[in-house]
C-alpha cells in the first residue's frame, strides 16, 4: 500500500480547551463514515491552533481516502474538502498515478486484508504500518480512470434506483 498512497494518522486536539473547537477545519470521527462515498463536511470542525496542538493532520482534498483502522475497520469515503481526523483514522493520501475513486473501489479487497492482519484485545486496529504493508495491485492510470468512470457511473445508477424506491415505499 506504501506504493499507492501515504498513510496519515489522525488525532484530537484537547476537548479541555474550547479554543481548540468550532472552528474552520473539517474534523471526521469513524461514525461519520457509515455509508457515505464522499466526505463533504464534519460534525466538529477544529481551528488552527486545534490542528498545530495535535496529532491531527492536515488532509488533501480530492487525493485522500479517509480509511477506520478501528472499531470497524475498513470504511471509506473519498475527502472534498481539506480536514482532519481522530485517531481512529489512517487515511491514504494517494501518490500520483492513482484514481481516488478507483481506490475507493477496491475497498472491500483492503478492508479484508486489513483485518487479516489487525490486532487487539478489545478491538481490532490496524496501524498504519501494517496498512501500508498491504500488497494491492493496481492497473495503469488510464485503465484505472476507465474503471473508476465505469464504477462511478454503476454507483450513481444504484443511487438513483435506490431513492427511488424510497420514495415510491414512503408514498405507500
Amino acid at each position: 500500500m506504501r506504493d499507492i498512497a501515504d498513510i496519515i494518522g489522525g488525532g484530537t486536539p484537547s476537548t479541555m480547551k474550547s479554543e481548540y473547537w468550532d472552528g474552520e477545519i473539517d474534523w471526521y470521527a469513524p461514525a461519520e463514515m457509515e455509508g457515505q462515498r464522499y466526505a463533504v463536511g464534519s460534525i466538529r470542525k477544529i481551528t488552527d491552533l486545534g490542528l498545530q496542538k495535535s496529532s491531527a493532520r492536515l488532509l488533501p482534498a480530492g487525493r485522500t481516502i479517509l480509511f477506520t483502522s478501528r472499531a470497524g475497520i475498513g470504511k471509506m469515503a473519498i475527502l472534498q474538502h481539506s480536514a482532519a481526523t481522530n485517531q481512529g483514522f489512517q487515511s491514504l493520501v494517494l501518490r500520483d498515478g492513482y484514481n481516488p475513486y478507483f481506490v475507493y473501489t477496491m475497498g472491500d479487497q483492503i478492508k479484508e486484508k486489513a483485518e487479516g492482519v489487525a490486532s487487539g484485545s478489545t478491538f481490532l486496529e490496524i496501524s498504519g504500518k501494517m496498512l501500508g504493508n498491504l500488497e494491492i495491485k493496481a492497473p495503469s492510470l488510464p485503465e484505472q480512470n476507465q474503471l473508476a468512470d465505469y464504477f462511478r457511473h454503476l454507483d450513481n445508477l444504484i443511487t438513483l434506483h435506490q431513492r427511488k424506491q424510497n420514495k415510491e415505499d414512503y408514498i405507500c
